[in-house]
């Protein structure tokens, strides 16, 4: 079992009357995933109030803060239990089998146009087996051929621009996998976290990674290649960035700072810390669906 404390402060001006928030900083609560404990302080002391999107299980922080400053810091304690499974055994799921809620992750979206990219992914990544290895094929040529820059694309930035210019951040990577796995037909979806294990050199920060339903998991990729990611907490799932920013702003507002983002492994008896494993990890799973591949404890 691994165990995370995690800490996020957020810091705004708000030049209108008032401003509304809507905040996906909340870890999702999964089989595999558990909120032991979590605190919300805001400046002011306004209310607030959490919500779950019953279909992806996001969960929303809601608050509308008056004229001035506003602060959030959130705390959370969280375990996860992954299903760990040997990829060599890890197929595809035929699309006749596909339970119907998650159709909607082999169809294009704002910033993932897969329907554009199927004939060079075919050409590209056709001879390589279906199932998990051509995700984690898909998974080491966007690491190898996207170049990770904070400066290199904009919020409006989509896979294809990414393609094209060959950099980006996190968020261009994780769809430029998103678009080519759709584009063969494997079921991806966008995921936002936590960069655990990445450069400590830098800031940490949230971070966006890819899940991809194989057997009938979803099983987690990170297109950067800078992280760990039996390390990564589960904030909020969606077809891509547009589906789960991690802040949603109504009103005249800044933010003069970056969010200071801490994510932190505990030791102690039955807790083991974050490490790079050559295992197909997934804290998702669903009970129906296609044949479920072996998984170990």
């Amino acid at each position: 079992m691994i165990r995370l404390d995690l800490h996020f402060e957020l810091d705004y001006q708000i030049d209108s009357p008032y401003g509304d928030f809507v905040f996906s900083i909340q870890p999702a609560h999964t089989a595999a995933q558990r909120v032991l404990q979590e605190s919300v302080v805001l400046t002011p002391d306004v209310p607030w109030r959490s919500e779950t999107v019953a279909s992806s299980r996001n969960r929303l922080l809601r608050v509308r803060a008056p004229q001035g400053n506003f602060h959030l810091t959130y705390t959370a304690s969280v375990t996860i239990e992954h299903a760990v499974g040997d990829p060599a055994f890890i197929e595809e799921c035929p699309i006749d089998q596909l339970p119907v809620e998650f159709l909607s992750y082999l169809a294009p979206s704002r910033y993932c146009e897969s329907d554009r990219l199927t004939p060079w992914a075919e050409a590209e990544f056709g001879h390589v087996p279906p199932g998990y290895a051509r995700a984690a094929a898909i998974a080491a040529w966007v690491q190898r051929h996207i170049a990770y820059s904070s400066y290199g694309s904009t919020t409006q930035t989509t896979a294809l621009d990414t393609l094209t210019d060959r950099v980006g951040v996190c968020r261009d990577q994780a769809h430029v996998m998103i678009a080519l796995c759709r584009a063969l037909s494997m079921p991806a979806r966008y995921v936002t976290g936590t960069d655990y294990g990445a450069d400590p050199t830098k800031a940490p920060d949230f971070h966006a990674y890819v899940e991809v339903y194989l057997g009938r998991r979803w099983y987690i990729f990170d297109a950067s290649g800078n992280g760990i990611p039996m390390g990564f907490v589960r904030i909020g799932t969606g077809r891509d960035a547009a589906d789960v920013p991690f802040a949603t702003l109504f009103g005249q507002i800044q933010a003069p700072f970056a969010p200071l983002v801490r994510a932190t492994a505990c030791g102690g008896p039955g807790l083991q810390l974050p490490v790079d494993v050559g295992r197909a990890l997934s804290t998702d799973g669903d009970s129906a669906g296609c044949h479920l591949a072996p998984v170990a404890a």
